[in-house]
C-alpha cells in the first residue's frame, strides 16, 4: 500500500472518529447550545482533513499526471477552498 494512501485513510479515519465522538457528546450534553459548540470546532477540523487528504492525493499522483491536469485540479481546489474560507 502507498505511504500516501496509507495517511489518507488514516486521516480519514481519525475525522470519522472525531464525528462519531462529537456525536456522543452532543447526545450526553443533552443541550442545543452546547452541541453548536461542539459542532463549531468540528467545522474548524473538516476543512483541514480536507485539505491535508487532498495534498497527500494529489502528491501521490503528481509523477503520474500531466501539469495541464495538475493546474486544472489546482484551479478547481482553489474555487473550492475560496468557497469554504470566503467570509
Amino acid at each position: 500500500m502507498s505511504k500516501f494512501l496509507l495517511g489518507m485513510v488514516l486521516l480519514r479515519m481519525i475525522s470519522g472518529t472525531l464525528e462519531i465522538t462529537a456525536a456522543l457528546i452532543m447526545y450526553r450534553l443533552n443541550s442545543v447550545e452546547k452541541a453548536l459548540v461542539v459542532n463549531s470546532m468540528l467545522a474548524a477540523v473538516g476543512p483541514f482533513i480536507l485539505i491535508t487528504t487532498t495534498a497527500l492525493g494529489l502528491i501521490g499522483i503528481a509523477d503520474k499526471m500531466s501539469y495541464s491536469k495538475l493546474l486544472w485540479i489546482a484551479a478547481g481546489l482553489t474555487c473550492l477552498f475560496i468557497g469554504i474560507f470566503k467570509r
